[in-house]
């Protein structure tokens, strides 16, 4: 059972169990986490607050949200929900198994035609889907780039 719904569906932080931490970003951290009824596997995407209003990305983080939120694309990471507490907000994310492209790259080297062909569908095929629905990623990069297996 996924993780579905937003704040409204009462999240928080008991209904996690969180793992190692996947990544570190300017505004907060990311951990492998599991959903405690279902046993589901997502990342948890912790920003601290502060940050935001350090930076003033009220908007711009609503955006995303509503944006992630609203679309269904095998090749697009879901939101499943967010919550809230005095100093973070918790994005409830799909996990990503393979991790970054960035990492396989510097792990192997260059890819083979056959996988470098297989990547760039699937990004071609996840772009056409959002300029589909007025969506522009305007910072897609190796590092961005989240696989389902190595």
């Amino acid at each position: 059972m996924k993780p579905e719904g937003s704040s409204r569906r009462g999240w928080s932080l008991r209904d996690f169990e969180i793992g190692k931490p996947l990544g570190k970003g300017k505004f907060g951290r990311v951990y492998l986490a599991r959903e405690v009824k279902s046993k589901y596997i997502v990342a948890l995407k912790v920003i601290f607050k502060e940050q935001i209003e350090k930076y003033r990305i009220h908007h711009q983080l609503r955006r995303e949200m509503e944006i992630q939120t609203s679309l269904r694309h095998p090749n697009i990471l879901r939101l499943y929900g967010w919550f809230h507490d005095s100093e973070r907000i918790f994005l409830i994310l799909e996990f990503a198994y393979g991790g970054e492209l960035y990492n396989v790259l510097r792990k192997h080297g260059r890819l083979n035609e056959k996988h470098a062909a297989t990547y760039i569908a699937s990004l071609a095929q996840a772009l056409a889907y959002c300029h589909e629905n007025h969506v522009i990623h305007r910072d897609i990069k190796p590092e961005n780039l989240l696989l389902d297996h190595e």
